[in-house]
């Protein structure tokens, strides 16, 4: 009788999403992941194509079509508003809690949303650009048409104070923040490192307020051997926590899009996995010829 064949190990890119699997299954929650490595062209992709609710990761597209009009000359970063009570948003963010007649740039504002996630600074932006729409259009031209920008802070503070309880408001998922598969939130972050944003200006400026990122808890939490990981999050714990990134390191690229809906446990458990899941790219990467 022939002796019996050795089975043939796993590829090493099926053996990384075998374990990044593992590490999801082990989170009850809804899960949405793509990853790629610019260098390589390997990818990994998990349900990567479901349109899922963003939350604050939608301010990345809404900070592409800020820089979009203002490379047409449509507004400068330098511009000023002045901050009125009534522009005043709850929820992340810091501008809330200024007072009155305080007059921040552009920057200073796209900046803020992205860094810490401020809504006020989110929705005096929309009104910059002129609301959502221009935000989907650009994102239809790039041919990222997953990305739907749906409303402002505001839109989403009053439908969320108007449901029964937070549950039942997530459950229900009428009203996202915003829409996107992790695979198209992934192209962007490839166009803003290829300098394909808007131009090459915009996206190495975009890149480097993301850079600035507060909230380290997710995709960076375990990642080492990277000198920088400009990223976004979103939340709205516990039901969502999304962080979408890059791993730049001398030598490598890593776009990382995770995205998670119906988690009904303990957030620490969710940015835990979303940061184990990080640092398995981050190794095998690193690790690549």
């Amino acid at each position: 009788m022939a002796a019996a064949q050795p089975a043939t190990p796993p590829a090493p890119l099926a053996r990384l999403e075998s374990n990044i699997q593992r590490v999801a299954k082990s989170v009850n929650a809804t899960w949405g992941i793509y990853i790629k490595c610019l260098e390589t062209g390997e990818e990994i992709s998990i349900n990567a194509d479901q349109q899922m609710d963003t939350m604050s990761v939608i301010k990345l597209p809404l900070m592409a079509e800020a820089f979009r009009q203002i490379g047409e000359g449509r507004f400068a970063l330098t511009d000023r508003i002045t901050l009125t009570d009534a522009a005043k948003r709850p929820g992340t963010g810091v501008i809330r809690s200024l007072d009155a007649g305080v007059q921040l740039t552009i920057k200073d504002l796209l900046t803020l949303m992205v860094i810490v996630s401020d809504n006020t600074a989110t929705d005096l932006i929309y009104d910059k650009v002129g609301g959502p729409g221009p935000v989907n259009a650009i994102m239809e031209t790039w041919g990222l048409k997953s990305i739907h920008a749906t409303g402002t802070a505001d839109d989403w503070f009053k439908a969320l104070r108007a449901a029964p309880n937070a549950e039942t408001f997530h459950r229900q998922a009428k009203t996202p923040f915003g829409l996107s598969s992790p695979r198209d939130m992934g192209r962007l972050l490839e166009m803003m490192e290829k300098g394909e944003a808007v131009s090459q200006a915009a996206s190495r400026q975009m890149l480097q307020i993301m850079r600035g990122q507060v909230y380290s808890s997710r995709l960076p939490r375990y990642v080492e051997g990277y000198r920088s990981l400009p990223h976004k999050t979103g939340d709205f714990m516990p039901y969502i926590g999304n962080d979408v990134g890059v791993l730049e390191s001398p030598s490598r690229r890593v776009v990382m899009s995770v995205f998670t809906a119906n988690h009904f446990g303990g957030g620490a458990a969710l940015e835990d996995a979303i940061g184990r899941i990080a640092e398995l790219a981050g190794n095998y990467f690193a690790a690549r010829p």
